[in-house]
């Protein structure tokens, strides 16, 4: 799995870098992405991010 940010929703809180900043990072436009897999050891992290995106914007696709 892998975790994937929708640019058009964002809007660059950061909470999720704050969460899981292995997997989640800002680029240039201040927008998060996904920049790594999940795993077992980051799953819970991904979880909590996407629960907590303030705008819905992360997703988990296969």
């Amino acid at each position: 799995m892998k975790a994937f940010v929708d640019q058009d929703l964002c809007i660059g809180c950061g909470m999720c870098t704050v969460v899981c900043p292995n997997v989640f990072e800002l680029n240039g436009d201040g927008k998060a992405e996904a920049v790594a897999e999940t795993t077992a050891n980051n799953r819970d992290d991904v979880l909590t991010a996407i629960g907590g995106c303030p705008v819905g914007a992360i997703r988990e696709e296969e």
